[in-house]
């Protein structure tokens, strides 16, 4: 719930509307959490998640990844069903996809043009003619241009908070220049949506900009931490495991956690700090100086202290329970069918479960 509030807070500070992204809960509990007004805006990475997401009542909804055209029937009954789904494209083909299914159904689908400000992955640079040729077989075509959306992905590689606020300006300059191109050409930009968790909580100014996109705050991992996002303190997401074995002559202890609990993620190893498969923890989720997840197989973690590290191996008893904090909270979260919580005001824990698919 801090994680939540503190985002909302910067959010509100800039003037900018939040669009959380649903992603990484995978969760109807966790979305209420994140969508205090409960009906949206919200962003999603799958169509299940908007199907799920659609049927618990939430109404404004961005799909964000680039349309398949085998998907757009689903877009369809979404809206039928009351939700406005809003696609995402990157090319003229996409573009006159989305435009023809509109004119059959005499639904106009909604539509983001994708930016590209960074090299990270998808989308169009701000000045290419494209992004014109496609707003107008949008509008033309009986589908709903709604606007342009960049995610600064290369920001998880920007360490620090000054660096990950320049990938914020260049993410919206961006988004602005491709805004005023669109509208410069007589088509209507009323949606500029920016975003990724580090450019989120980094940004100062986000003039232009109307709406603003994270995910993984919910939970933050040890990627965000590694990269000065987040405290390791602030990561509200763990896997319990429990010590089955010790191997004393190479300096490791057993857990029952490997890689189908943890994932095999290793998104730390490039980072200044490599975490292995995850940084230990108590039960009480304290990290233990140094001791890591060094090594899984499928059902089998091997927990040792940090290669770098001259600590000590703790005295930890068969049956010690454990807490693994993730590299990846999103693709740790998605190896399990629920999650359980701790109230934020004491309590009996609860369980909220947690789907997956697409």
């Amino acid at each position: 719930m801090r994680n939540i509030e503190r985002l909302a807070a910067h959010a509100a500070s800039l003037g900018v509307p939040l669009r959380p992204h649903l992603k990484t809960g995978k969760s109807v509990e966790v979305a209420r959490r994140m969508l205090p007004g409960g009906t949206g805006p919200a962003m999603v990475s799958t169509l299940a998640e908007a199907e799920v997401f659609a049927a618990a009542g939430i109404r404004d909804i961005t799909y964000g990844v680039g349309i398949a055209l085998n998907k757009l029937n689903r877009v369809l009954d979404l809206h039928r069903a009351g939700c406005r789904l809003t696609v995402l494209v990157d090319s003229a083909p996409q573009a006159r996809a989305v435009a023809d299914a509109s004119a059959r159904a005499g639904i106009a689908i909604p539509a983001l043009i994708e930016i590209d400000s960074d090299g990270h992955r998808s989308g169009l640079v701000p000045d290419d003619p494209e992004i014109i040729e496609i707003g107008r077989i949008l509008q033309d075509g009986g589908a709903e241009l709604a606007g342009v959306l960049c995610h600064a992905g290369q920001s998880y590689g920007a360490v620090g908070r000054a660096a990950q606020a320049k990938f914020a300006e260049v993410e919206r300059t961006a988004l602005v220049a491709a805004a005023e191109a669109l509208r410069g050409a007589g088509l209507p930009c009323p949606v500029v949506s920016a975003g990724s968790t580090p450019t989120a909580h980094a940004a100062t100014d986000l003039t232009g900009v109307t709406e603003l996109r994270a995910g993984v705050y919910v939970f933050f991992d040890l990627v965000m931490a590694g990269i000065g996002a987040c405290a390791v303190d602030d990561i509200a997401l763990s896997v319990l495991t429990t010590v089955i074995g010790h191997q004393p002559a190479r300096g490791s202890i057993m857990v029952d956690a490997g890689w189908m609990a943890m994932s095999r993620d290793r998104g730390t190893a490039a980072q200044e700090v490599d975490q292995g498969y995850g940084l230990v923890c108590d039960e009480a989720g304290r990290p233990i100086p140094d001791l890591i997840v060094t090594q899984t197989s499928q059902e089998h973690g091997t927990i040792a202290a940090r290669p770098s590290s001259d600590a000590a191996m703790p005295d930890l008893p068969i049956g010690t329970r454990l807490r693994i904090l993730p590299n990846h909270a999103c693709a740790t979260a998605s190896q399990h069918g629920e999650y359980h919580v701790i109230p934020k005001d004491g309590g009996p824990l609860m369980e909220w479960p947690r789907f997956g698919g697409w």
